[in-house]
């Protein structure tokens, strides 16, 4: 494998089982993706997309059904390699009664760090989320805000290659959302790759390199956001029952009269356009497929392209 590239996946598939009566799910389906060392990359997709799942596996926490998936040059479940890994879970559970320091020092101690050097990272780390005025009370007592960025801290203890980010400016405020999102481009510099999943599609565009989306556990675009925003073959004309003809038309009388066009709108000009022109137009289709099949009594079965943008 690439020296240069931090995760990758090969047909990537995950079915969870029946059980007690319960149907078979296709979670995650053949997904291929390959994220470059020192790199944010941003996963998306809706609820059920397969976002989670991914992260599962990556982590080794479960098995795939087929197809393999590499971090960091080795496989997902190898154990060698979680000391390299810091993760910050979407919904973060820890300890009440103790407090910032106390919380890092037991993750820091869980990678077997030596105390001075902990210690030494403790206090960077706490001051780096601004929760300086906060580090001896318990964590019971935290705004969900506070609870993120001592979450992020913890991710941060062990000094890892790769970061994975499950919601990391979620409950935070935009104050506290600009400082999280300095510090994840601050980690880039220094030459960390980044997996960064989030519902705030403003927040994936500004600091993602390239992205991904899933929808049904299927992967239907990817690549660099720079390039999937163009996308100078697709305009956006707000009219009503116009043909395209009578459109380039309309666009060459205004040229031959010496008229201006000050604009003629990209329909994806922003991440989340490209979001949900995506996932609108796939679950467009497979309603469709479902009218179809309920009108000569059998689905029609297909499949939507899934070759990356490159």
């Amino acid at each position: 494998m690439d020296n240069n590239i931090a995760i990758k996946t090969e047909n990537l598939t995950k079915v969870y089982k029946s059980f007690l009566g319960r149907k078979k799910v296709l979670a995650l389906d053949k997904l291929n993706i390959d994220i470059q060392k020192g790199e944010i990359f941003g996963l998306l997709g809706p609820n059920g997309s397969g976002k989670t799942t991914t992260l599962k596996l990556l982590l080794g926490l479960i098995f795939p059904t087929e197809g393999k998936a590499y971090v960091l040059g080795k496989t997902a479940n190898d154990v060698a390699v979680k000391s390299r890994i810091g993760f910050l879970p979407e919904e973060s559970c820890f300890y009440r009664f103790l407090n910032a320091d106390e919380t890092l020092d037991f993750y820091g101690q869980l990678f077997r760090i030596p105390r001075k050097e902990r210690k030494f990272r403790i206090n960077k780390l706490i001051e780096q989320m601004g929760l300086e005025f906060a580090r001896e009370r318990p964590l019971g007592q935290y705004s969900k805000g506070m609870l993120r960025r001592i979450g992020i801290a913890q991710a941060l203890i062990n000094d890892p290659a790769l970061i994975i980010l499950d919601e990391p400016t979620s409950g935070l405020d935009p104050v506290g959302t600009k400082e999280t999102k300095d510090i994840i481009l601050t980690l880039k510099k220094q030459g960390k790759t980044i997996l960064l999943c989030s519902h705030l599609l403003s927040d994936v565009q500004d600091i993602c390199d390239r992205v991904a989306i899933l929808d049904k556990g299927k992967l239907q675009i990817a690549g660099a956001i720079n390039e999937l925003l163009s996308c100078k073959d697709v305009v956006e004309i707000l009219i009503r029952n116009l043909s395209s003809e009578a459109v380039n038309e309309v666009e060459t009388f205004i040229k031959e009269r010496r008229g201006e066009i000050i604009s003629i709108k990209n329909s994806s000009s922003t991440l989340e356009g490209l979001f949900l022109r995506i996932v609108q137009e796939r679950r467009g289709l497979i309603q469709d497929r479902e009218k179809i099949g309920h009108g000569v009594g059998q689905a029609e079965s297909g499949t939507i392209s899934t070759d990356p943008v490159r």
